[in-house]
């Protein structure tokens, strides 16, 4: 670790991020983690957040694997590989799951 300050109750850090991207997480910072533990990471712009994926409210999960899949969908229709039926096709197909 570089260097760290508190800010209120918010914990500050600097680290470096390796050639093969990884960075190490502060030892003090990593309290509440274990080896093994899954980690979420969220980017927008140039801000990343980090947390532990089992505390994501169940909610949360179910919106990230829905937009897991429709980006799996999507990636699968670009290229080609989608089925194409009509909506009353379609009704029945959802009936079946």
């Amino acid at each position: 670790m570089d260097g760290k300050t508190n800010l209120t109750n918010m914990e500050v850090a600097i680290t470096k991020l390796s050639s093969k991207g990884q960075i190490v997480i502060p030892l003090e910072m990593r309290k509440g983690f274990k080896e093994g533990d899954k980690i979420f990471l969220l980017k927008e712009g140039k801000r990343i957040v980090l947390r532990r994926a089992k505390d994501l409210d169940e909610k949360l999960r179910e919106d990230l694997e829905f937009a897991r899949r429709t980006e799996e969908a999507y990636r699968r229709h670009e290229r080609g590989d989608s089925i194409v039926m009509d909506g009353e096709e379609f009704i029945k197909e959802l009936e079946r799951w």
